[in-house]
């Protein structure tokens, strides 16, 4: 198996990619940057996947059409604004487009667009025509934190991630930023984030690894039950580690998924550690189930139950919520093979085997869910295969954030 090593840098940790984050006036608090860029300093192949949700913001159709040809040079986004549902929408995300395009003498269709914030309310451009050649001219291989802060709406915490690897004996790189707090829930893609890679990869085959991974990552985690209306990730690989192009399934292509998936596997993580309000992260481990599918429809439902999350905020190991949502998940499941564990950095405790509570201590089940992370681990009992999906708890602290999101 290939080596992945963990190292800093985030989107800037790849050869050739800078990036910069300032506050260019879209936000109320100016202590909050809401303009972001990254780049390459060569054209990349690039891919990306979107929201299921029929309402798309304007950016997304831009970027779409945009990556047609499989090739891009720099991101752009802004927070505080969704731009979506706006008359202008498309006129606008075009000419963020087109005012990058001019600061960095590159193509408007090497732009990529992205927006995050309220839904519904007009973004102006104003500030953003404004800001843009500042924000290009802050642009360093230090500018990931900064690039990161200016995507963040309701986040709390940082989301970034990258890795050092080997492709055909040339040493590559892969890091990613993420935002992600709140309208989080599975099926593409619910929050926003941007990868970047040194290595040399066809936009083809960039698709065809981004595409299969958010199957078993970002399409596995669950906030708060709202699937987004501006939501992608996207890939860009510029090929400055000078491996051979990727062209094809293989050995170095198993390697460069491996890399792909370390990084979003964290970035998951982190995005549900960091859901609005939440005190604990979730991971449901679900194994033992007929088929992949299945042990996916349940991990996803458990993650999912608003009773489940608000029994792990209040640290009580209710399993029978866990059970409940096993059978309403969909899946075609012999609940009598069924067992459920609570497992922490404080221990672990069995809680249900064969469908049937088991006795258990709950001053021991409420030392191991007063921990920050759990997991909730279920055996199926009715085949090899095996999922995980990741959330947080339902605290108070959600309604509060939510009750006044807009105004």
């Amino acid at each position: 198996m290939a080596e992945i090593k963990l190292i800093p840098g985030g989107v800037c940790a790849a050869s050739g990619f800078q990036a910069a984050g300032i506050y260019c006036g879209i936000r109320k608090n100016p202590e909050k940057k809401d303009l972001a860029l990254i780049t390459s300093s060569v054209p990349a192949s690039a891919a990306a996947v979107y929201t299921t949700n029929l309402v798309k913001g304007a950016p997304l159709t831009v970027t779409k059409a945009h990556l047609a040809d499989g090739k891009a040079q720099a991101v752009i986004c802004n927070s505080g604004n969704a731009n979506t549902c706006n008359a202008d929408g498309i006129e606008i995300a075009e000419t963020m487009s087109s005012l990058v395009a001019e600061a960095l003498s590159i193509s408007p269709q090497d732009v990529v667009v992205a927006s995050t914030g309220v839904i519904g309310q007009p973004l102006p451009i104003a500030p953003i025509a404004k800001g843009i050649p500042l924000l290009a001219g802050k642009l360093n291989p230090d500018g990931s934190t900064d690039a990161c802060a200016a995507i963040m709406t309701t986040d709390t915490k940082e989301k970034s991630v990258a890795v050092e690897f080997a492709l055909d004996g040339k040493v590559c790189h892969l890091g990613g930023i993420a935002k992600g707090s709140g309208m989080i829930h599975p099926n593409m893609a619910t929050m926003l984030v941007f990868l970047t890679c040194d290595a040399a990869v066809s936009p083809a085959m960039l698709q065809k690894a981004l595409s299969g991974d958010v199957q078993n990552t970002f399409n596995m985690i669950s906030v708060d039950g709202d699937t987004s209306t501006n939501d992608m990730v996207v890939i860009l690989a510029n090929g400055l580690a000078g491996n051979k192009e990727i062209c094809e399934e293989g050995e170095d292509f198993s390697a460069f998924m491996l890399a792909l998936n370390t990084v979003t596997v964290q970035l998951c993580r982190m995005i549900a550690g960091d859901g609005e309000g939440a005190t604990k992260l979730l991971e449901c481990s679900v194994s033992g189930a007929k088929d992949e599918q299945a042990a996916k429809t349940v991990a996803r439902s458990v993650i999912s139950s608003s009773l489940t999350k608000a029994a792990m905020f209040g640290e009580d190991a209710n399993w029978g919520r866990v059970l409940c949502a096993i059978g309403y998940s969909g899946a075609d499941v012999d609940v009598g093979n069924v067992d459920v564990s609570f497992r922490s950095d404080a221990g672990s405790v069995t809680v249900c085997q064969n469908g049937a509570g088991v006795p258990f201590s709950e001053e021991e089940a409420a030392k191991v869910l007063h921990e920050t992370e759990i997991d909730i681990l279920i055996t199926l009992g009715d085949g090899d295969a095996a999922a995980k999906a990741w959330g947080c708890d339902l605290s108070y602290e959600y309604v509060k954030i939510n009750g006044d999101y807009r105004t």
